[in-house]
């Protein structure tokens, strides 16, 4: 198995954010940033390591904001960014990891999708960061005159975490770490003469960094959201059915337009409640003829992207599958395990059941498969 490693750089003074403390200890929700960095990736099961790098006078901030954490402990930073990298990366040297993937403190809200998709980058390039387009005109000055205008079709907002081959990077800081300047350590991998690809990143991974940033942060509020979905396919002619994405041997098969996954169907039409965007027949009409034959994974991908484009994000999911035959409980781990990577949250918020009519009704006589669903996402409360 591929053994990844999460470098937080929390060792940066960050008084720019107004605070009594340095940013990465401002409290977030009631607890302090870092604590909620640290969480993201702990909470992703996507990494096997964490390690934190610290300013060596705030261990006592440090042990409150990770108190029960599963972490590294904390290794102290240097005077800059750069060299604190580069001692958080030696620190981790001793545990071999193949991947790392180094972390602003202050940026808490990554996302376990973001955090996969570098990492799946990785398998095929040296170095990885998320980085979004430049929406605003950018214009070139001298003092208070404008010069000229900037091409942005080339231009990126580069963001972390920023994902390398460890053994590379490690080597890169080692053979830079008398020079300084170098902003992020995509800089240090392009310096070294690395290839640094790119991903599509999240306009949610803001970056704390000025007073309106923490001011923001303390008036943001989660609002809770709650949906359901039901669905239920006939059997008929087949040799296996589609279940959450999973592909279980049977007798007969599920008949439907798509590829009658019943409890994906369930589970977006939940999805889709939650955030109120009606259901799956509004978004995917079985008299569409792109749908004949799809794979009902596309149909949660499209409920997730709806979440996310609000700035939301799924706290966990319950499916129920209703059905004589198959046995769904020797599946259930495979079943999550699908789930999980389609909806981008821990296998730990995704709950599998499955249950019978003790014979009684359609499910009863083997005629159909049922499916219920519920989803519980949060959503900005923008009237906090």
């Amino acid at each position: 198995m591929v053994k990844v490693a999460a470098l937080i750089v929390a060792a940066g003074r960050g008084y720019r954010a107004g605070g009594p403390v340095p940013k990465q200890y401002l409290p977030m929700k009631g607890k302090p940033i870092l604590h909620h960095t640290a969480c993201s990736f702990v909470e992703s099961g996507l990494v096997d390591v964490v390690q934190i790098v610290i300013h060596p006078d705030d261990h006592k901030f440090y042990a409150a904001a990770t108190e029960n954490l599963p972490l590294l402990p904390p290794c102290a930073g240097g005077q800059s960014r750069q060299e604190s990298v580069r001692l958080g990366l030696e620190a981790l040297a001793p545990h071999e990891p193949d991947m790392v993937l180094i972390h602003d403190a202050a940026r808490p809200f990554v996302s376990a999708r973001l955090i996969r998709a570098i990492i799946e980058d990785l398998a095929n390039n040296e170095a990885v960061i998320p980085a979004l387009a430049v929406t605003d005109t950018i214009k070139q000055v001298s003092g208070d005159r404008i010069l000229g205008s900037v091409e942005r079709d080339t231009l990126r907002r580069a963001q972390t975490p920023q994902g390398f081959r460890f053994p590379l990077i490690l080597s890169a800081h080692r053979a830079l770490a008398a020079e300084h300047g170098l902003t992020d350590d995509a800089a240090v991998a392009e310096r070294a003469g690395f290839a640094v690809h790119i991903v599509e990143g999240e306009e949610r991974n803001i970056k704390v960094t000025t007073p309106d940033d923490v001011a923001a942060l303390a008036r943001g509020a989660w609002l809770p959201c709650s949906g359901t979905g039901f669905d239920v396919h006939r059997l008929g002619p087949g040799d296996h059915v589609m279940i959450c994405g999973h592909r279980i041997p049977h007798s007969q098969g599920l008949i439907g337009h798509s590829d009658a996954d019943v409890a994906l169907h369930a589970l977006t039409d939940a999805l889709l409640g939650a955030v109120g965007a009606g259901d799956i027949g509004r978004h995917f009409p079985p008299s569409d003829p792109q749908w004949k034959g799809a794979p009902s994974r596309l149909f949660i991908e499209k409920a997730v992207a709806l979440i996310r484009d609000q700035g939301g994000r799924i706290a966990n999911v319950d499916v129920t599958i209703i059905c004589e035959a198959p046995k769904i409980t020797p599946h259930v781990t495979p079943i999550t395990a699908v789930l999980a990577d389609i909806l981008g949250i821990p296998p730990a918020r995704i709950n599998v059941k499955a249950t019978t009519t003790e014979k009684l009704g359609f499910t009863g006589r083997g005629e159909g498969i049922a499916a219920q669903a519920a989803a519980s996402i949060l959503l900005p409360d923008h009237a906090a």
